[in-house]
């Protein structure tokens, strides 16, 4: 049975830090990619990291670049997401998914990505 679960959102003042992971069950994480996305009220859900099977690639949106950074342990089936410098417009519910297809240009491609957590909320004030 595939399960994947989110955890580490909260609320932050602008500034702050917060490190979200995901912890896969039921399959072999290790030939997947994985991406988080997130979604922000009223808008559409954007790809916003997505890191290689064996963590070869990463790739960031231009707007956590530089700010977020990506990784994951297959030994542990866990992927990570450390989140600094936050900004109220980080604010939205975050989802993480394993799936096939990261392009370090390009970034993930939603439709590729069948394994979804039900999301954390991040809230950063200002």
């Amino acid at each position: 049975q595939v399960q994947v679960a989110e955890s580490g959102g909260g609320l932050v003042q602008a500034g702050g830090s917060l490190r979200l992971s995901c912890q896969f069950s039921g399959f072999p994480l290790d030939v997947y990619h994985i991406a988080w996305f997130r979604q922000a009220p009223g808008k559409e859900r954007e790809g916003v990291s997505c890191i290689g099977s064996s963590a070869e690639s990463t790739y960031y949106a231009n707007s956590v670049k530089g700010r977020f950074t990506i990784t994951r342990d297959n030994a542990k089936n866990t992927g990570y997401l450390q989140m600094n410098s936050l900004k109220p417009e980080d604010t939205a519910v975050y989802f993480c998914a394993a799936g096939a297809y990261c392009s370090r240009n390009y970034g993930p491609k939603e439709s590729m990505y069948d394994s979804w957590g039900q999301g954390t909320q991040v809230t950063v004030s200002s």
